[in-house]
């Protein structure tokens, strides 16, 4: 279980000094947000931003799948450095995915967005079903809420 879960009564700086006491100790972290009706559960990293990176992002996974992600994916890109938009890749899993570019990182990192304010920017990692379909294809299913994506999709490099 996460903290926010475990606290729900706790105020908004309490979280923020919680997430800080986190980042004092890993160079990131990962939030998770659960599904909210119809909108799928979303997890993102906070603390790629001091490291000169994005920060990553991705819908529709639950927490601890989508945490097993964005870490390897994270410690990839710390040696690597980060893709671009439209660069396709395979997902621990081996799922294929692709990065797009999310538009409003503020709306949707919203402790990421607290910490780093301005100088916050970030990449989706999207994915496909388990037919190979993306979700921008007519076809695409990937359980209730689907897999929104927060941002233009850049058509990748052939």
């Amino acid at each position: 279980m996460c903290w926010v879960c475990d606290h729900p009564e706790a105020t908004r700086s309490a979280r923020l000094a919680y997430v800080r006491g986190m980042l004092a100790e890993h160079p990131w972290v990962v939030i998770g947000v659960e599904r909210d009706g119809l909108r799928p559960p979303y997890s993102y990293t906070a603390g790629l931003t001091e490291l000169d990176r994005p920060e990553l992002l991705i819908t529709g996974l639950s927490k601890a799948r989508a945490a097993d992600v964005l870490i390897a994916v994270a410690e990839k890109m710390l040696g690597a450095g980060a893709p671009t938009a439209g660069t396709r890749l395979r997902l621990p899993g081996r799922r294929p995915g692709e990065v797009v570019y999310v538009a409003e990182p503020g709306i949707h990192l919203e402790v990421a967005a607290e910490l780093f304010g301005e100088r916050l920017t970030a990449l989706q990692l999207v994915y496909a079903d388990l037919r190979g379909r993306w979700p921008w294809d007519k076809d695409f299913r990937n359980g209730r809420g689907g897999q929104p994506v927060l941002g233009l999709r850049t058509t990748p490099a052939a």
